[in-house]
């Protein structure tokens, strides 16, 4: 290349000298054709210079921008030719953007898009995931993080126990009607023995003693009856002072209407609780029934069990020796001096010494026998136990998993979490 030659001119990088920037043709008026007043060259040819020509080929290329021209020089199809010093824009040999326009979309084309957030946890983007240089942590990444295998089976344990623990409700009304079935088989005892028809039976069974002073059959059957029926209505101590023997003496002596009136104190608070005890039975069988599969089975084995020890444990204090017995039990419920009377008193003459033998056996009797039923109808077998096992089994399966406990995983737990906060 000589001395004269031209030398190729560094591209003008300044836009804002730019007259053919792009990016400002929409403040430029268009021509009739629909153009750009001054549209910019987009490609640069080689210009013939004035003067000498170079050795070998008079002509150089054009570097990056424009080289100034003297003359015409021809340039691409559709572009006006240049005259005088007019720069002229063409593309470097690089391939770069021709203006800061076409970088900013060239760079923005070059830039990968940005991973959705908590793309890592959605389901249907798993198989179709790219690997990303970064990944936004999840909110619920603690979660994820799996216990010691001691603690998870720790927990599982702590779980199934808890999902075979009972109701308490069923076990304290189990215990109530365990509890309230031997008072309630005494009570009805005694109120059978305290009736016109024991007395009946009493006094006309064989081998009862008579009364050595003078009173028959239908005389004890009748003041007898006065007796046993003032225990059990409400009638004051004047239903049983007023009574008089033929002669127009009394009856009873007022001590031993004193003691009726305790007697009567006694059996009707008993037959109170009785029927007290037999409401909160059957509010204990209702519950049991609808809560609790064999429940009343167990509660009223239960209570024969206890029933049977208790009766068995008071015949056989009583068979070893019945006057202490007797003498015990009226310690108990009356005040020493007013429950002893001589021979000759009317209480005695109607309800000596073997009366009360008697009602202490069919008491007994009767509630051994209806506690032994009890037993045997209650005891759980095979058959039993696996009746109430199937229908708890089709109760929880009627129910569905509703009903049932759900036992979430901590990650089963994490996964939904983060399902919820992308939605």
């Amino acid at each position: 290349m000589s001395d004269k030659s031209p030398k190729p001119q560094e591209p003008d990088t300044d836009v804002h000298e730019d007259p053919n920037e792009p990016a400002f043709d929409w403040m430029k008026p268009k021509t009739s054709g629909g153009a750009s007043a001054a549209a910019p060259a987009t490609t640069a040819t080689p210009a013939p210079t004035q003067g000498k020509a170079g050795p070998a080929g008079a002509t150089a290329p054009s570097a990056t921008g424009a080289a100034p021209t003297t003359g015409s020089a021809p340039t691409t199809a559709g572009a006006a030719p240049t005259t005088g010093s007019a720069p002229t824009a063409a593309t470097p040999a690089g391939g770069q953007p021709e203006s800061r326009a076409h970088r900013k979309a060239a760079e923005a084309a070059d830039v990968e898009p940005e991973p959705p957030l908590f793309a890592d946890t959605l389901a249907g983007n798993s198989a179709e995931k790219q690997e990303s240089h970064y990944s936004e942590p999840l909110p619920t990444s603690a979660l994820q993080v799996r216990p010691p295998e001691d603690e998870v089976a720790r927990r599982n344990a702590e779980r199934e126990q808890a999902a075979k623990v009972k109701p308490i409700g069923p076990r304290v009304f189990q215990v109530l009607l365990a509890i309230f079935y031997p008072v309630i088989l005494l009570v009805l005892a005694v109120r059978a023995v305290t009736s016109p028809l024991f007395l009946w039976v009493e006094y006309n069974r064989p081998g009862f003693p008579g009364d050595g002073y003078g009173f028959s059959t239908d005389d004890r059957m009748t003041y007898g009856s006065y007796a046993v029926d003032y225990l059990s209505n409400w009638a004051g101590p004047r239903y049983l002072g007023g009574l008089v023997h033929q002669d127009g003496a009394k009856l009873f002596t007022d001590s031993e209407v004193a003691h009726m009136a305790d007697v009567k104190l006694v059996i009707l608070s008993s037959f109170g609780a009785g029927l007290l005890l037999i409401i909160l039975s059957i509010i204990a069988i209702l519950y049991l029934r609808k809560r609790s599969n064999g429940g009343i089975r167990r509660g009223l084995f239960a209570g024969s069990i206890v029933t049977l020890v208790i009766i068995i444990g008071l015949a056989v204090l009583a068979a070893l020796s019945w006057q202490q017995f007797f003498t015990e039990f009226h310690r108990i419920f009356f005040a020493n001096g007013t429950w002893t009377f001589s021979l000759e008193d009317t209480l005695i003459r109607l309800f000596p010494g073997q009366f009360w033998i008697d009602a202490g056996i069919v008491i007994g009797a009767l509630v051994f026998l209806v506690a032994t039923v009890t037993f045997i109808f209650t005891w759980p077998t095979k058959r039993r136990r696996g009746a109430a096992d199937k229908q708890d089994a089709e109760e929880e399966t009627a129910s569905g998993p509703e009903d049932a406990p759900e036992v979430v995983s901590d990650d089963d737990k994490a996964t939904k979490e983060a399902s919820d906060s992308m939605r």
